[in-house]
């Protein structure tokens, strides 16, 4: 191990320190004063995230550390920063819900610290070890937190519905990986990448281990046919929890994504690109389809996540450092609209009654014409209307596909977008055609919540009318 070794990695090594503080600081920490709880977990990703940046303007260049099993390079710092963000956001947005239902505790910023450090590892990956290691971290991480209501019996259902299909993914994953390294002998994805294009390998092997990665990658990402755990776990869990598996993990299954098909198997490229087109369709309809029957709104949002997985599957298929870019700015935007669309629903919840229906936003213009408005934006952003963000993050994948020979997917995409237009407008027709209901409590939230969200719902406006700085971010990743 070198001293180069550790400076590459030293956000994750930071994050790993104070996730430790935070486990042992916590058990010091009166009750009454939990926010140093908070106020510590978010110093330690404003820290972690100077740090990559200072990483990312000393070199511009790929370096690689520990025998070749990490990496650093401008895809992955983009990565990073945006996960420090994003982690952020979920913690303002988490205290005020934590607090109105008694679970303001530091196992929350402890599980959610450990996953981030897991998402960092996968996001560095350059070994499939390193890989599974990371995604192992994840897994586990986020398992407890979807259990973290521990009176909960619909948390603990899912968490252990979560924990079972995550098993089962986990070892076709690391089945796959091991059939890929009998065929070709190595564990780094660039020599992995190497021996494929030298044509080493027994096809047999081969084929078997790509079909056992790609379910793997399928169940991580949340796309057809191993989506069933979606809708329970995002329905089960805690609304904290919910916000933070509907967004940050996002980002590390692009990651997972990019850096097993793209880094290690881009030679097979013509093997796996037919199987991601026939799982993204299937993804788009099953989605959109679901989700027009839901009147939960977390499980009408869960179905479709496995929509938008398909949106971005449409990127990564094209196998274009262009298309690539595009599920990039689509992952991003869609962490950013999701993040803002779960806080909604968190700002409607009371102590002692957690939002869920979509009746429960009835007459919202009236009680609260500018979170109305917010939420309007949200809903049409996702929906992919002009002007918004959503639009923009779905043109660009649908382009990609085009380039990559898939117009009939395209139009799919175009046809389903349309349909998945109802379930989104059907919120906004509720919030402002509705009357609201007599029982229903004043809206409250703290100050920071408050700022955070309109900072939030504005930002997909502002990020769509000048998208062009964020595309070209995600452009100069893959350069």
């Amino acid at each position: 191990m070198m001293w180069n070794d550790l400076q590459l990695a030293l956000p994750e090594i930071f994050v790993l320190t104070m996730a430790c503080v935070v486990l042992l600081a916590d058990l010091a920490i009166p009750e009454s004063r939990r926010g140093l709880t908070h106020l510590i977990a978010t110093l330690t990703l404003i820290f972690a995230a100077i740090l990559t940046a200072r990483l990312m303007l000393a070199s511009g260049e790929v370096a690689y550390a520990f025998s070749d099993t990490f990496v650093r390079d401008r895809f992955g710092d983009v990565l990073k920063v945006f996960s420090y963000l994003t982690l952020a956001a979920v913690f303002v947005y988490a205290k005020h819900y934590l607090r109105q239902f008694n679970l303001f505790k530091g196992e929350f910023y402890t599980l959610s610290l450990f996953a981030l450090l897991g998402i960092m590892v996968m996001i560095s990956a350059a070994s499939m070890l390193t890989l599974y290691l990371g995604l192992e971290l994840l897994a586990l991480s986020t398992y407890a937190l979807v259990a973290l209501n521990r009176n909960s019996l619909s948390g603990s259902e899912a968490a252990m519905k979560y924990f079972v299909l995550g098993s089962l993914a986990s070892g076709l994953l690391l089945y796959g990986m091991s059939l890929l390294y009998g065929a070709t002998g190595t564990l780094e994805l660039s020599a992995l990448s190497a021996s494929l294009s030298g044509g080493a390998g027994q096809s047999m092997l081969l084929t078997f281990g790509l079909v056992f990665v790609v379910v793997g990658v399928a169940f991580k990402v949340g796309v057809v046919p191993m989506h069933m755990w979606v809708p329970d776990v995002y329905h089960g869990a805690p609304l904290a929890s919910t916000l933070f598996i509907a967004t940050v993990p996002k980002i590390a299954s692009l990651a997972l994504a990019i850096r097993l098909l793209q880094d290690g198997l881009g030679t097979l490229h013509g093997d796996w690109q037919l199987m991601l087109a026939i799982i993204a369709a299937l993804s788009l309809i099953l989605g959109n389809l679901a989700a027009i029957a839901q009147t939960n709104i977390k499980r009408m949002l869960a179905y479709s996540t496995i929509s938008h997985m398909g949106f971005m599957l449409m990127g990564i298929l094209g196998g274009t450092s262009e298309g690539y870019a595009a599920a990039m700015f689509y992952t991003l935007a869609y962490v950013v609209m999701s993040a803002g669309a779960f806080a909604m629903v968190i700002m409607l919840s009371t102590a002692g009654h957690e939002v869920e229906e979509i009746d429960d936003f009835k007459g919202l213009a009236k009680r609260s014409p500018w979170h109305a408005f917010l939420m309007l934006m949200l809903m049409f952003s996702l929906a992919g209307i002009p002007v918004f963000l959503g639009f923009f993050a779905k043109w660009q994948v649908i382009a990609a596909s085009i380039s990559a020979g898939f117009t009939g997917l395209a139009i799919l995409a175009v046809v389903m977008a349309v349909v998945g237009a109802f379930y989104y407008l059907r919120v906004v027709k509720v919030m402002y055609f509705d009357e609201p209901e007599a029982s229903m409590a004043p809206l409250q939230a703290p100050v920071d919540f408050r700022a955070l969200l309109s900072v939030n719902g504005i930002g997909v406006l502002a990020l769509g009318i000048f998208s062009s700085g964020l595309i070209q971010i995600c452009v100069r990743a893959f350069s």
